[in-house]
């Protein structure tokens, strides 16, 4: 059975995932988003990320504690990025040159979900080459007017198959990809 890639994501009403942590503060201590969040990255044995992501991962959690942290910091990490020399983050690998051919064969591999969060260029790039199977979105009861968009650009059919509301307003709300 190959890996799936989970892309988890957390957005607004209106689609936006930009710069979450700039907008979704009020609802950052919802223990129940928190909980969902932590079984995401239980499912999972590595985060795949693009390089902003990564960069902006690995300016905040390596002093951060709590079992969040231990998730990021722990959890094997690739970073797809063509400039990225000497990653400082422990437990990360750089995938450079063929990176989507790189990621199949990630796919085919024994192991749980690859995890992908933030990281809104590859995201982009995996749902062109057709490369999520689900998608976790934390989606919060916002509307931003602008600001990247999860979905941008392409046609995308997606099957429900788990929604839940939180006490804060938040929804979790998994979708399935169909494939094209």
């Amino acid at each position: 059975m190959m890996r799936r890639i989970l892309v988890s994501q957390f957005v607004t009403l209106d689609g936006v995932m930009e710069a979450p942590e700039k907008w979704n503060s009020t609802y950052a201590s919802d223990p129940e988003v928190v909980a969902s969040v932590l079984a995401d990255f239980s499912a999972s044995d590595q985060l795949l990320l693009g390089r902003t992501s990564y960069e902006l991962f690995a300016a905040r959690w390596p002093s951060r504690t709590g079992q969040m942290a231990d998730y990021f910091n722990n959890l094997p990490k690739l970073v797809v990025s063509s400039s990225l020399q000497t990653p400082a983050w422990n437990n990360t690998t750089v995938i450079k040159g063929s990176t989507m051919v790189e990621i199949r064969k990630l796919k085919e591999r024994p192991g749980k979900n690859i995890l992908v969060f933030g990281s809104y260029q590859l995201v982009q790039t995996l749902r062109k080459e057709n490369l999520v199977d689900e998608y976790k979105l934390y989606v919060y009861p916002l509307v931003l007017g602008k600001g990247k968009r999860l979905f941008e650009q392409g046609e995308q059919t997606l099957r429900l198959i788990t929604a839940k509301q939180f006490a804060s307003g938040v929804i979790s709300a998994t979708y399935r990809t169909e494939k094209i």
